[in-house]
């Protein structure tokens, strides 16, 4: 089984997934809206929304005929967590001469 932090480290890989956190960072969007400020195919918007909720780095809720995206902040303060902790420096005893 994946950990969390390889799962987010996997999902932010990609740099269109990279961008659509940071079109989230400014607030919640529906699917058509991040979709219309890529040059690719609906389906591979689709794809990585998917990747995205997969890693539970953003949620989706229904609101009428559309799907809303926002950013899971909690995730997001986990993962960066986990991250530092990764790269913690520990204290070196003192050596004495």
């Amino acid at each position: 089984m994946e950990s969390a932090l390889t799962k987010t480290l996997q999902a932010l890989g990609d740099p269109t997934r990279r961008e659509i956190m940071r079109m989230l960072n400014k607030g919640d969007l529906s699917a058509g809206e991040i979709a219309s400020r890529f040059d690719i195919s609906l389906p591979s918007v689709s794809h990585h929304l998917n990747v995205l909720k997969n890693a539970e780095i953003v949620r989706a809720r229904r609101q009428g005929q559309s799907i809303i995206y926002s950013m899971n902040a909690t995730v997001v303060q986990e993962f960066l967590q986990q991250l530092m902790d990764v790269f913690q420096v520990q204290a070196k005893p003192d050596v004495q001469s």
